[in-house]
């Protein structure tokens, strides 16, 4: 009898064991940093030197998907879960549950650091600066205090007191305007001074992303994940701009908003 109880003791411990190394790693990192570029494919965004460099040193989502086109309803998406209705590029007041609000409420220090952006100027300071893509203007209806230019970031840098950073590049670095190589050599200097700084030591992940491809039915973009000591790594599982909250929610701590709710945070390329 004593034999059958050591050999069903021993199954149990290999069905364990299988359950969990089945189950996608715990996240664990103390910060985030997230830059999203404009209007580029899979294959196109690619096609930027540094970016193709940084696609064989990071973790890549090969099966990455935007959510729609245009671009505003996907940075919604990423910010609160959700398109909220709007299908094309232009503004509307929106309640505030985004993950901006939602960090504020937990005492969470978050910054949005804008390039081009004049303090307190979201909706008209001028051009290359696109109000479009800083999000966090559409929830309360107003300029969070937040939003920052994107001056700001190598001086806060310098600390570790910021948990979630938000950087948006002017219309011409984020690829909107300009060529793919003025996109990617602002990435070059961005990344750089962002892998070279304590804050990024101290336990910080990057998520680089696209909000849209180039209007194609698939929408499939990069999505790049940044550790400091995590190694290249690829994974297929489908993704999509809800999955990349439901990861920053997770992370923070606070819960998950509309559609990220029911995503699959992408764990194996944090971990």
């Amino acid at each position: 009898m004593s034999r059958w109880i050591a050999m069903a003791l021993v199954a149990l411990t290999l069905i364990c064991a299988c359950t969990r190394t089945s189950l996608p790693p715990i996240v664990e990192a103390k910060r985030v940093f997230v830059i999203v570029m404009e209007n580029h494919s899979y294959e196109e965004a690619l096609q930027g030197a540094y970016t193709a460099e940084l696609e064989k040193q990071a973790g890549v989502a090969t099966n990455y998907h935007a959510i729609t086109h245009p671009s505003v309803p996907n940075y919604l998406a990423i910010t609160s879960g959700q398109t909220w209705g709007i299908s094309e590029d232009t503004y509307r007041a929106l309640p505030p549950e985004d993950i901006g609000h939602q960090m504020t409420s937990a005492d969470i220090r978050w910054r949005a650091y804008m390039e081009g952006l004049v303090p307190g100027r979201c909706f008209d300071s001028p051009k290359p600066f696109n109000g479009d893509h800083d999000p966090f203007a559409y929830y309360g209806g107003r300029c969070p205090s937040n939003a920052v230019p994107f001056s700001e970031l190598s001086l806060d840098l310098q600390t570790t007191s910021t948990r979630f950073s938000w950087i948006g590049p002017d219309s011409c670095h984020d690829q909107h305007d300009c060529s793919t190589a003025a996109g990617d050599n602002w990435l070059r200097q961005t990344v750089g001074m962002i892998t070279s700084s304590h804050a990024w030591r101290a336990d910080a992940v990057l998520f680089i992303t696209w909000d849209e491809d180039s209007g194609g039915a698939d929408n499939r973009v990069l999505m790049l994940v940044l550790r400091p000591d995590v190694k290249h790594r690829v994974s297929a599982v489908e993704y999509d701009h809800y999955s990349l909250l439901a990861t920053i929610e997770d992370i923070l701590g606070v819960p998950r908003l509309a559609n990220a709710a029911t995503a699959r945070p992408m764990n194996d390329l944090i971990g």
